[in-house]
């Protein structure tokens, strides 16, 4: 049987709701400019904050399992939206961005394609419903 994930999400004033996802909360709203406060992200942009993390977290596990060290790790998500209703992203883009002395780049080009291909299921999802690409930055400090 499949695994089920459930969340509950309460509207708490105007277009804020709180969302409680495994026993956490997150506020999200939109912009006064849509008739919200600002009070947290618009949902839209949690989707590539989904994709970051899945991506990175799978990302880190790789790289630790090959013996990788970086001094850091961070992701840039771009996302382009649709002009037209529904405003959906029409492609994203991952910066994978290391710094670090004598980073393996095959490694890290391992870790990224392996996450992507058979590991992160938002990027599946995410795929099968726009143009997904990345770009690898390796800089040393």
């Amino acid at each position: 049987m499949a695994d089920k994930h459930k969340i509950f999400a309460k509207n708490t004033e105007g277009m804020t709701f709180e969302i409680e996802v495994s026993g956490h909360k997150i506020t999200v709203d939109a912009s006064e400019e849509f008739g919200g406060k600002n009070s947290g992200p618009p949902p839209k942009q949690l989707m590539l904050a989904a994709l970051a993390g899945c991506t990175g977290m799978d990302v880190v596990s790789l790289l630790k399992k090959m013996h990788v060290e970086y001094e850091s790790f961070n992701l840039i998500i771009e996302g382009e939206v649709n002009p037209e209703h529904p405003k959906k992203y029409n492609k994203i883009n991952i910066t994978y961005k290391f710094v670090g002395k004598d980073i393996p780049k095959d490694k890290i080009e391992k870790a990224v394609t392996l996450s992507l291909e058979k590991y992160c299921g938002v990027s599946a999802v995410y795929k099968k419903a726009l143009d997904l690409t990345y770009d690898i930055e390796i800089n040393t400090p």
